[in-house]
């Protein structure tokens, strides 16, 4: 029995981000030392949101090359693993999270979390959200017009 590959969301045409994910000791200084690994390298963290339990911590980082992120960690020996979520830039004005939050809502898409990033791709804010949904969410972001970012528009915003 042949068994096909599984096709990632980026594979298929959806318009996502690779977020790493890195589970670090919840200890003092871990975070100053994740940070540091990409001191010397020319790799930048675009987004990170913590959250933290007893024993650990995850963190969650949205970089401009996470292949070798991602090769970076693992050689300093820490547990990272990868997944697919959206980068959706917010409408100007001040309800820009208000119609988003809403338009998810209409559409029956559940936000598992969000974070904001820390550059201004395309020179607006943006989030990082990780739908319960990401095909339903990509369908009904797109038909109310919201501009979704993948890796490539990413590169253009780190800002040199």
């Amino acid at each position: 029995m042949d068994v096909e590959p599984l096709d990632t969301a980026e594979a298929q045409g959806l318009p996502t981000v690779r977020q790493l994910s890195v589970f670090i000791e919840n200890r003092v200084g871990q975070l100053l030392r994740l940070t540091q690994l990409f001191d010397d390298t020319d790799i930048r963290i675009l987004a990170i949101s913590v959250v933290h339990s007893v024993d650990c911590a995850v963190c969650r980082m949205l970089v401009d090359d996470p292949d070798r992120a991602y090769d970076i960690l693992r050689d300093a020996r820490f547990q990272v693993s990868e997944a697919e979520l959206l980068v959706v830039s917010l409408p100007p004005g001040k309800r820009g999270l208000l119609h988003t939050w809403a338009a998810l809502l209409g559409g029956e898409v559940n936000v598992n979390y969000t974070y904001p990033l820390l550059t201004r791709p395309r020179n607006t804010a943006a989030l990082a959200v990780c739908p319960d949904n990401l095909y339903q969410a990509v369908k009904v972001l797109r038909e109310r017009s919201f501009d979704l970012l993948d890796e490539a528009d990413l590169l253009d915003a780190r800002g040199d």
